[in-house]
């Protein structure tokens, strides 16, 4: 059957959509969300379908298709183009699989991957591989198996080195604890190679990549990625830019609306990362505490499957676990935790995100047979000579002073009701207290901590001040500030 191409003007965000009008969905039983094949030449693409009766939107005759065809496919405005229908993909099957519990072979996982990244499965139909995965868990065998799925279906990034790539990761859940932004811009002022490929934010009030877009642009082709390595030595860059490891972006975006982050999946989206850059040496940051994403024992397995896993790929991966009793840094929110990276490297700053910065810098160090120099190159002010380097190749403004980052216009500060020490923070309900005030997607939202954990504070004194770029967003977090105890204090 033969269609004429309609350009529509609009992007869908997601899977490749064609429409057609009522009469030809009729005519050759077609119907809404099945799946369509258009042929031109050697190339063809899978669509799924939309059907309308509204004769301004689709006439009889024609195909619609959206701006995400054109960019993976040459089509002409009104050119007749061939048209076969679509079985559903057997992914579906396995991905019905693993919500009934069992677990997938290597084959079963490559096709899930394979179509959610050429977009033969829609999102919905890929979000029930993330909640089979969340209910049910992953297997190690499973894990490495989508590790390898996601690497076999990204572009490799080819940077010359001796031999040795270092790489570092946090599983995250404590708030700030932004030490990759201290850590890369040391490692590559002692002559390391890191390309540093990050998040953006999952679950949390920032990621990596949210911090670094305030200092400079994330997203870069894979070549541009290569030559800002080659020259700097290093980069902070977005990891879902579509050369390089896209459906493990892709996954990432499923797990966001509901917060899930399936353990099996994490550790492949971490190795995934690693491997697309060559990373040879590996730090994996494991912070334990009651509020945090694990206690020691989870910790304990986590690290050992980093390890096995590693191993498959032929990676030296160094797990660590640290204290995340408490927020690492000063300010929670992508412009708050920037300014907390200028401070420190220009040799102010929070403390203790310095010195755990130079702890993580100098265990790295020591993995590649170098010397242990991390205050050195900190304090000397060359690793903040390297790091407004990279701000520079990657497009920003390498003259930025912490003072020049703006935050939400609108402020609140809690004060203390009385005098004492506090003995416990809860480190969940501060990142959750930043993202009712509009972090991660307002750059300048979210929560400043003038007080930490063991710190006495006097009646009066301010303990946290929240930042919001929206006034119904900063009282939407001030109520909840209110209503819950970040701290617990023992009053004197």
């Amino acid at each position: 059957m033969k269609l004429k191409i309609k350009f529509i003007n609009i992007e869908t965000g997601g899977p490749l959509i064609a429409l057609i009008h009522k009469t030809d969905s009729i005519r050759f039983d077609i119907n809404p969300g099945d799946r369509i094949s258009i042929h031109k030449g050697k190339a063809h693409m899978i669509l799924f379908v939309d059907v309308t009766d509204d004769k301004k939107e689709i006439s009889p005759g024609y195909l619609g298709v959206y701006k995400e065809v054109l960019k993976e496919i040459k089509l002409k405005d009104k050119e007749p183009i061939e048209i076969t229908e679509e079985h559903k993909p057997d992914s579906l099957k396995y991905i019905k699989k693993k919500v009934d519990g069992y677990n997938l072979e290597k084959e079963e996982i490559s096709r899930i991957v394979k179509d959610l990244v050429h977009h033969h499965i829609t999102p919905f139909e890929a979000s029930y591989f993330v909640a089979g995965c969340y209910i049910h868990g992953m297997s190690l065998d499973e894990s490495a198996f989508l590790t390898e799925a996601i690497v076999k279906n990204s572009k490799k990034l080819e940077i010359k080195s001796n031999g040795i790539i270092a790489d570092k990761h946090c599983t995250g859940g404590v708030p700030n604890n932004r030490t990759t932004m201290i850590i890369v811009p040391i490692l590559a002022a002692a002559g390391l190679k890191i390309p540093k490929t990050s998040t953006r934010s999952i679950t949390s009030p920032a990621g990596t990549a949210d911090t670094m877009e305030i200092l400079a642009p994330v997203e870069h082709t894979k070549e541009r990625i290569k030559e800002i390595v080659e020259k700097c030595g290093a980069c902070i860059v977005w990891g879902g830019t579509r050369d390089l490891a896209s459906a493990d972006d892709l996954l990432i975006k499923l797990e966001k609306p509901l917060d899930l982050d399936p353990e099996g999946i994490l550790l492949a989206s971490i190795l995934a990362k690693k491997s697309v850059v060559n990373s040879t040496h590996i730090l994996i940051d494991l912070p334990v505490g009651q509020h945090a994403k694990h206690n020691k024992n989870e910790a304990k397995v986590l690290a050992k499957k980093f390890k096995a896993i590693g191993k498959k790929l032929k990676m030296i991966i160094k797990p660590i676990i640290t204290n995340g009793e408490d927020i690492i840094g000063n300010g929670v929110g992508p412009a708050l935790e920037a300014k907390d990276i200028l401070e420190i490297l220009s040799g102010k700053g929070p403390t203790d995100l310095k010195e755990k910065s130079i702890k993580l810098s100098n265990i790295l160090l020591k993995m590649v047979k170098k010397k242990p120099i991390a205050r050195e190159i900190l304090e000397s002010g060359k690793a903040d000579k390297k790091m407004r380097e990279i701000i520079k190749e990657q497009g920003g403004n390498s003259k930025i002073k912490s003072n020049d980052i703006v935050l939400g216009k609108f402020t609140y500060n809690y004060k203390s009701k009385r005098s004492g020490k506090i003995k416990e923070v809860n480190i969940k309900l501060i990142s959750r207290i930043a993202k009712y005030a509009g972090a991660p997607t307002d750059k300048g939202a979210g929560i400043y901590m003038h007080k930490k954990l063991s710190d006495n504070v006097k009646e009066g004194e301010k303990l946290f001040t929240i930042y919001g770029e929206s006034k119904d967003k900063l009282n939407y977090a001030k109520n909840e500030a209110e209503k819950n105890n970040i701290f617990v204090i023992k009053w004197f």
